[in-house]
C-alpha cells in the first residue's frame, strides 16, 4: 500500500510524518481536501530556555533522589 508523506504539522491524521487517514483526496489547486487542522494543540509548542532549564534539574533531582533512596533500602537490608 502506498504511503504519503505529509508536510502539514498540524493535522489530525498525521503519523509520523505520514498521512494515516483511511482515503485521501487531494486537488490540484487547493492541496489536501483530507486535512483536518488540529484546535486544540499548537502545531510547535515554545519552551522558554528557562523553563527548559527548570524541568531538566526537577528530573535530575528526582532521577538523583530514587538512586538514593535506593541505597538507603540495600543499606538497611545488608545489617
Amino acid at each position: 500500500m502506498p504511503r504519503i508523506r505529509c508536510r502539514y504539522v498540524d493535522c489530525v491524521f498525521l503519523e509520523n510524518g505520514y498521512c494515516g487517514a483511511a482515503a485521501v483526496e487531494i486537488d490540484p489547486d487547493e492541496g489536501c481536501i483530507t486535512y483536518s487542522h488540529i484546535d486544540d494543540v499548537p502545531a510547535e509548542d515554545e519552551w522558554d530556555e528557562e523553563e527548559l532549564e527548570e524541568l531538566w534539574e526537577e528530573e535530575e533531582e528526582d532521577l538523583y533522589a530514587d538512586e538514593e533512596e535506593a541505597d538507603d533500602t540495600y543499606e538497611e537490608e545488608e545489617e
